[in-house]
């Protein structure tokens, strides 16, 4: 695709990076295009929550130095910092799931929030540290009410916990910003990506994976809002976004700001529409239904306007929804058939760099 840019090896090559959250999904897709890019990669991050999981099923550890660690504890992020001595930090490790916000609601804000604060007050105290790139999500935005596109300059809030705290992990962010880099070292910027989806993900209560474990045992999946509209995208995409930036923040801090990485507009459908074409991609016997009942507030519909970072980062999406859930099928039935899973890992990244 003519006139993308992509991540550069010679800029990563030897360059030490902190990964919080590597043990996660996307933070383990991050560890390992940074490990095939060069770079010096520790991850600091809870073990991983559920058998199967990416980090142990790509054998991350191999390929970047892992610590297991908290970030609600400062001392622990510190040390680990410490070791280290990261020049670019890349803070991914959260509460991510929304239900889960509604059961544990103080768990949720001193993971996202308490946890931020920590990653950004320990990289201030650390010298050679350059960039700090602190993710947040699509969901910190105050809900419009009417549909449009969320742009970087919209107000940030929440409804439900898991929301809330995504805004105030942005406020945090913009804070440490404003009070503690007035020079621009570190640049200190904040990303928020669109519903990412991919192979290796295997959160409880998440769309896709709980797709594929109920398809993969024969029986339907239970979808709780199938009119609620997101804005689906590869694993891959907010990552090359997020590597992107990282890249120009360490040459032009006058980039430290929010970024918005989502989808093409067309990319944001409803639930029931992804689910239907998962099934169909699956084959025989994928069927879902409704799950009936009150579910906690989320909102109904999610669009993310990716102009400035399209226009300013020469970043775009790569690709479509239906080829995102192509890969993400793929890489399912691949290892459900014995592959090795950081050999998928690393062809869908070569495939995705190849589309430059």
């Amino acid at each position: 695709m003519e006139g993308l840019v992509s991540p550069s090896p010679a800029f990563w090559r030897g360059k030490r990076v902190l990964i919080t959250g590597h043990t996660g999904f996307k933070g383990g897709w991050l560890g390992h295009w940074l490990a095939r890019l060069g770079a010096s990669v520790t991850g600091f991050a809870l073990a991983p929550e559920t058998e199967p999981n990416l980090f142990t099923q790509s054998r991350l550890g191999e390929r970047v130095a892992s610590t297991i660690g908290d970030v609600r504890e400062l001392a622990a992020v510190r040390r680990a910092a410490g070791t280290a001595r990261p020049e670019i930090i890349l803070h991914l490790a959260a509460q991510s799931l929304v239900r889960r916000s509604y059961a544990d609601p103080v768990g949720t804000f001193a993971t996202n929030v308490l946890g931020t604060a920590h990653v950004l007050e320990v990289a201030r105290a650390l010298d050679g540290v350059r960039v700090i790139l602190s993710v947040t999500s699509d969901k910190c935005y105050l809900e419009n009410g009417g549909g449009a596109a969320y742009r970087e300059s919209d107000p940030l809030g929440g409804g439900d916990p898991y929301s809330a705290s995504k805004a105030c992990a942005e406020l945090v962010t913009a804070a440490y910003r404003q009070a503690f880099s007035a020079g621009g070292t570190p640049a200190v910027a904040s990303a928020r990506a669109g519903n990412v989806i991919g192979g290796g993900d295997w959160a409880p209560d998440r769309l896709v994976p709980d797709c594929i474990r109920a398809f993969a045992a024969g029986r339907p999946v239970e979808i709780r809002n199938p009119r609620a509209v997101r804005p689906w995208q590869h694993v891959l995409e907010p990552l090359a976004g997020y590597l992107l930036l990282a890249e120009r923040l360490w040459r032009d801090p006058g980039v430290a700001e929010a970024w918005n990485f989502g989808p093409a507009d067309t990319d944001a459908r409803p639930v029931a529409a992804l689910v239907d074409e998962l099934a169909r991609l699956w084959g025989t016997g994928a069927r879902w239904t409704a799950q009936p009942g009150d579910h906690p507030h989320e909102a109904p519909v999610l669009r993310l306007d990716s102009a400035k970072a399209c226009a300013r980062l020469g970043w775009a999406p790569r690709l479509g929804l239906d080829q995102a859930l192509d890969w993400t099928v793929e890489w399912y039935r691949r290892a459900q058939a014995g592959e090795a899973a950081a050999a998928l890992v690393d062809a869908q990244i070569a495939a995705y760099e190849a589309r430059a």
